[in-house]
């Protein structure tokens, strides 16, 4: 499905085009077309690959989705892949604030980020890069690149170095929206923390810990290998159609590490706070064994007394007396109330 095709020209749009019409801007001088795609099949890039002559294995690629993030050069074009992380049904409130500029800083500026549901749900984008063309294709993901687009032809000066700043607008789009997930999964982190010290709650955190575990995990798959990917965009031998905005993409991976060191340390916490809701759950469990212990003591006690006075004798203690079966029942009474006091007093009760 096209979503958006256009023609530029020394960093301003000319004309908004057909795909029929792509082939007239091709050869024009300091000219470049963009065309976005949504869940393309391979029929449609089929079209696409003949008109600006792509490679075949990345046109397959690109047709059956499900790529590790990188970026292969092929001649002087490339094929760059990207994982869009999406929060897949996410409540009213969430939504809000992943649509909203800064809404995510307000949630969480606001009190404990409750009604944080949803799931984390993993999305991808294709480029090609050529000398004279982007393409962009979209696949399991209902994020979009509009406000890409409308940034890029808000700054001609730097549209002007052409397809190569397109790729860094686009990369810096998808890295700064982890951003506030990267927020969300820690703001949720804390929460758990405040409560593995609360009685009762050690199942319910072990639960939520590993729910967030999973998602830290898909998200760390999609921002690890960008980072190794933007290694290659930057500093030593870059692609000569990346040269002019090398800058830019050591500003891209530069933010990346930084999404990447907060997910290792909320990794390390998660795993921290995990052993800690363990031994609560053995603290917990040890208590209960004072607890059953104390009153098998008491009620041991009982038993003996009961089981001595119990025996069927002629010369038991106090058979005859008129009140030796008070004067027993007093006895385990006094024996029991001081072992519960002592037991209560060692915290076992």
């Amino acid at each position: 499905m096209l979503i958006n095709c256009a023609a530029y020209r020394e960093g301003h749009k000319v004309a908004d085009l057909a795909p029929e019409e792509l082939g007239a801007y091709l050869d024009q001088p300091d000219t470049f077309v963009w065309v976005a795609l949504r869940d393309s099949d391979a029929a449609e890039l089929e079209s696409y690959r003949r008109l600006f002559n792509l490679h075949s294995l990345a046109v397959e690629d690109a047709s059956h989705g499900h790529q590790r993030p990188k970026v292969e050069e092929y001649g002087d074009d490339l094929f760059v892949v990207m994982h869009l992380i999406d929060w897949a049904h996410a409540g009213p409130r969430l939504g809000r604030a992943l649509a909203a500029p800064r809404g995510v800083q307000a949630l969480l500026g606001s009190g404990p980020a409750d009604g944080l549901s949803g799931e984390l749900q993993l999305g991808e984008v294709m480029v090609f890069v050529g000398r004279n063309y982007v393409l962009s294709v979209r696949k399991g993901s209902k994020l979009h690149f509009l406000g890409v687009r409308e940034r890029c032809e808000r700054e001609p000066e730097l549209l002007r170095q052409g397809p190569s700043f397109v790729l860094y607008a686009l990369m810096d789009a998808v890295v700064d929206r982890y951003f506030p997930i990267v927020d969300l999964l820690e703001s949720e982190l804390e929460e758990i923390e405040q409560s593995i010290f609360t009685s009762g709650a050690a199942r319910d955190n072990i639960q939520r810990l590993y729910a967030l575990k999973r998602r830290l995990m898909l998200l760390r798959r999609a921002v690890a290998p960008m980072l190794e990917m933007l290694s290659k965009l930057h500093g030593g031998r870059t692609p000569p159609i990346c040269a002019r905005s090398e800058d830019y993409f050591r500003d891209v991976a530069d933010h990346l590490a930084r999404i990447h060191g907060a997910i290792e340390s909320v990794r390390e916490t998660i795993g921290t706070a995990i052993q800690a809701n363990l031994s609560m759950v053995a603290i917990e469990d040890s208590d209960v064994t004072k607890r059953l212990a104390a009153w098998a003591g008491i009620f041991a006690a009982a038993t003996a007394f009961a089981g001595i006075w119990g025996m069927n004798f002629e010369g038991m203690p106090e058979l005859k007396w008129q009140w030796g079966y008070p004067a027993a029942l007093g006895l385990i009474t006094t024996v029991c109330v001081g072992l519960w006091y002592r037991f209560k007093r060692a915290g076992w009760l």
